[in-house]
């Protein structure tokens, strides 16, 4: 026979080849070359050669313990990893192949799978220790794939990655799958960054450096996840018992590790590291799962509509018909839904569901147990940072020793912050994830259209009535996770969503539809959370100036070009009213905090003519039914902006007030003679202080900005006499503190620290008086305040304008307004004194002044004045009285006392025009 020179495959060189598996290999090569070559007579020679190589490979498979000294296995991977580097893994696979069959034909000592396991084993020792950007962790990814296409190795590895305890989160990390899918920029043990290899002595790189890495980072990353996605791939499309096999890890994955998704988990991080896999392995699996998905996530895709959430309702099934059906995550069925299902809808489930089906669950499943924990963790180190670096600062300015420490502590945050937000913002696996959302917005809207078939249903509205919809199939962390998603892209990665171009207008269309809408989606924390959504898509209301403006202008587009504006504007009002009564017992403090982002989104929809115009098409439906069985929404929407104004900035002064005392005895050195512990109790109470007011202001600044700009252009509805008191009272109660005798309790050492602006406030009252000055009932309501009210506290806001440097003609306009309403009050002061021995009958029994229009309340029978039952019903549809249920329709005008009263006071005002006549 011939030598192969060619591929220097030379029995001289593998003579003294000791190791048993490559040996073999190499005698495998160079029979295959000589039978290439050989003469004839020789070829039946070169065949046995390489037959002899085969069976002799099989022997040493099958009895490793003969050959002493050898770890088979090894030399089996060895191999594979040398024909990954070198280029051969056609060629080692071509032998491995015959070696199998030959293998799989004699199963009698040992069977292929016992075989196998042991390279497995090997591999999974290697692997759990490799970072992600080792070159190396290619090559053994490499040979997972060639594994995940021979069909009789993937069943095997399919059996073998199955877990010993499948109800143990943390046992499907500790497989070969899950020891891969736990390779991250993450650190390995948490709070540990000694052995971490990313953004160490973050403090002394660059910025531009940091960018580096984190580009380094995202670049392996994507790689990795390539990889992870060709193995998944592989194992689905191969054969029906891998596919079922792999889903089957998939699914007792998921469901073993859905207690990640709790509270309590997050509070518990000893127990959590002990029962749960890690942030990476959720990471890295949501980021393979999501490639799975992109073929139907493309814009009105007709496969995404052969979606079927029935599959979520399904109960406990067994073996073989979580195959026949296609069904392998459990749990689901437990799971909160958008909306409950009618007691008599029983669903309609498949026989058998496809893969698009499972894997949009598995995707939004995995997501929801894995993204969500990273987000908010990133939030919390991003707080701490904040914190941190002020503590750090002012060590250094005061030479304290503490300085040092402080500096590691930041470093160390630091490191784990950038690391978590290099692993969490990669950019093929965000934008994958965009497409994802998006799809599950746009097949969520059809859904709630009764959309069935492969045909879209175009969004108009009144939106029809719900008959036997899918959404009360569907779990609620779908439109969770979909949130959370675009919250994340506005903190981390807000670039992203200027990318998105045409699908910002699936996301509020979905918006749209469901943040207004209890039928559609029941749980009111999650509809406010979709105007935080909201307000991540919308174009930021303060730019940097630079190139960076131009990055707003997808997001302009979609919001100026919406055409359900109106839609949308109601919506937004509509779970700003709804939050008042969520029915939990933290309702009052959460409110304002989902309330937060809905100031800047109004007054951005404000600044745009289409959307005012449906804010003041609101406002004219409201002055027009006043008086409905159920107020009008937006008078509803107004009352409890006024209500949040009143609470939020009261807070807010009596937390300065509580501040400057504080600040007072600090300055003085009264704290010096305290004890420690009582030192640190006033330190405490002093940034708790801080905290608490700095929130309250920021939320009062928003309240009464808002009211600013919508009395602009909606008047009478304020003139009202249902409104009209509360505002004024409101206005002129601030006023007593910011321009009046008790401005000085509030006078803090620096007010930005707690984001109180006075002279913004001072302003936006002002605007709000002249928004209003020229309604007359607006005017003579004003001295009727005698809470409040005083000529001389409007002087002082003449004199604060002043002092604040505002325009002139704004000073001009509110000293002529002031003058009016002072003329007003004259007048007032002498009908009161004309009025002062009116007979109690005549006299509200809440508010103790002269009825006008007096009304009777059906339950109590009680009479009130229309106007003082028309603002109690706003805020408590029940009599004030009897507590019964009560709406204005139900009252019923007093005919026979209104008229002895209109009586009554013509009397009263002939008698003064009399003595007045005499005098």
């Amino acid at each position: 026979m011939t030598s192969s020179s060619a591929l220097n495959l030379s029995a001289d060189r593998d003579a003294g080849e000791k190791r048993a598996v490559p040996y073999l290999f190499s005698c495998f090569q160079r029979a295959k070359e000589e039978i290439k070559k050989v003469p004839e007579k020789l070829l039946a020679c070169a065949v046995r050669c390489k037959n002899l190589s085969v069976l002799n490979a099989r022997t040493v498979l099958l009895t490793p313990e003969i050959y002493v000294g050898q770890n088979v296995s090894e030399q089996l991977l060895n191999l594979l990893l040398e024909a990954v580097s070198g280029g051969l893994l056609e060629e080692v696979g071509e032998f491995l192949d015959e070696v199998i069959a030959a293998l799989l034909a004699d199963q009698e000592v040992r069977t292929f799978g016992e075989v196998m396991v042991p390279v497995f084993e090997v591999m999974l020792g290697r692997v759990k220790d490799l970072d992600l950007c080792q070159l190396l962790l290619n090559s053994y990814l490499d040979i997972l794939v060639y594994f995940s296409k021979q069909l009789d190795i993937a069943r095997v590895f399919v059996d073998y990655i199955q877990p010993k305890d499948p109800n143990n989160g943390l046992q499907y990390q500790k497989t070969l799958l899950g020891a891969v899918l736990n390779i991250s920029c993450l650190l390995k043990t948490p709070g540990v960054v000694e052995s971490h290899g990313y953004f160490l002595n973050p403090s002394r790189s660059s910025p531009q450096e940091t960018k580096v890495q984190e580009s380094n980072i995202h670049q392996f990353m994507a790689q990795f996840h390539d990889k992870l996605f060709q193995i998944l791939k592989n194992l689905l499309q191969l054969s029906p018992d891998t596919r079922h096999r792999l889903l089957t890890w998939l699914g007792g994955c998921l469901h073993a590790n859905a207690g990640r998704a709790k509270i309590w988990a997050n509070q518990m991080p000893e127990i959590f590291f002990q029962m749960y896999a890690s942030d990476a392995f959720f990471l890295n699996l949501g980021a393979a799962l999501l490639r799975l998905c992109q073929p139907f996530c493309r814009l009105r895709s007709p496969k995404l509509l052969t979606f079927n959430p029935t599959y979520c309702a399904l109960k406990e099934l067994n073996e073989e018909e979580r195959r026949s059906r296609n069904v392998h995550v459990k749990g689901l069925d437990k799971e909160t839904t958008l909306i409950p299902a009618p007691q008599n809808q029983e669903p309609e489930f498949a026989q058998s569901y496809n893969l698009l089906t499972e894997n949009l669950i598995l995707t939004q499943y995995a997501l929801h147990l894995g993204f969500h924990r990273l987000h908010d963790q990133m939030v919390k180190m991003n707080q701490s940072l904040h914190r941190l670096q002020g503590v750090w600062r002012e060590a250094q300015q005061s030479a304290s020793p503490a300085s040092e420490q402080l500096r590691e502590q930041f470093e160390r945050l630091m490191t784990v912050y950038l690391s978590t937000k290099a692993a969490a913002t990669e950019p093929h696996m965000l934008q994958g994830c965009l497409n994802l959302q998006v799809s599950t917005a746009t097949v969520l809207v059809q859904f709630s259209l009764g959309a069935s078939g492969v045909d879209y249903t175009q969004l108009t509205f009144p939106l029809p009535a719900l008959e036997n919809s899918l959404l009360c199939y569907v779990p609620e962390f779908f439109a969770d996770s979909l949130g959370d998603f675009f919250i994340f892209l506005r903190r981390f990665a807000d670039e992203v969503l200027e990318s998105s171009g045409p699908s910002l207008e699936q996301i509020l269309d979905f918006v749209t539809v469901f943040m207004g809408n209890v039928e559609r989606l029941k749980n009111p924390h999650l509809r406010a959370k979709l105007a935080e959504v909201l307000e991540a898509v919308m174009p930021h209301l303060e730019q940097v100036p630079g190139p960076a403006q131009s990055s707003m202008f997808q997001r302009e587009r979609a919001f100026c070009t919406y055409q359900h504006a109106a839609q949308l504007a109601e919506a937004l009002i509509t779970v700003f009213v709804d939050i008042e009564f969520t029915g939990d017992p933290h309702q009052f403090e959460q409110k304002f905090n989902y309330r937060r982002p809905m100031y800047p989104i109004l007054k951005y929809m404000w600044g745009k003519d289409s959307y005012r115009e449906s804010i003041k098409s609101l406002a004219r439906y409201a002055s027009e039914n006043l008086e409905a069985m159920n107020p009008p929404l937006f008078l509803r929407f107004l009352n409890l902006l006024m209500n949040d104004a009143i609470f939020l900035l009261d807070e807010a002064i009596q937390y300065l007030s509580k501040i400057k005392v504080l600040q007072i005895e600090r300055d003085r050195g009264e704290w010096d003679s305290l004890t420690p512990d009582a030192r640190r109790e006033k330190e405490s109470s002093l940034q708790m202080f801080g905290q608490l007011a700095r929130f309250h202001n920021i939320m009062s600044n928003e309240t009464i900005g808002t009211l600013a700009f919508l009395t602009s252009e909606i008047k009478c509805l304020f003139a009202h006499p249902f409104l009209a008191e509360r505002i004024i009272s409101m206005l002129n109660y601030f006023l007593q503190h910011l321009v009046g005798p008790k401005m000085g309790a509030l006078k803090v050492k620096d007010f930005t620290e707690f984001d109180f602006k006075p002279q913004q406030l001072v302003s936006d009252i002002c605007t709000i008086y002249l928004n209003l000055g020229n309604e007359e009932n607006f005017c003579s309501t004003v001295p009727k305040d005698g809470r409040s009210y005083s000529p001389r506290l409007f002087a002082q806001m003449v004199r604060v304008l002043k002092k604040i440097n505002k325009p002139g003609n704004m000073i001009a306009s509110f000293s002529q307004l002031a003058d009016k309403i002072k003329s007003l009050a004259d007048q007032q002061l002498q009908d009161e004194e004309t009025y002062a021995d009116a007979p109690d009958e005549f006299l509200d029994p809440i508010m103790s002044t002269l009825m006008l229009d007096p009304v009777l309340l059906p339950s109590s029978r009680v009479t009130v004045d229309r106007s003082t039952i028309a603002r109690h019903l706003l805020s408590d549809q029940t009599d004030p009285f009897s507590r019964s249920p009560l709406t204005m329709d139900q009252i019923r005008s007093n005919t026979e006392l209104k008229e002895r009263i209109q009586q009554w006071l013509a009397e009263r005002k002939q008698k003064r025009l009399q003595t007045g006549q005499s005098a």
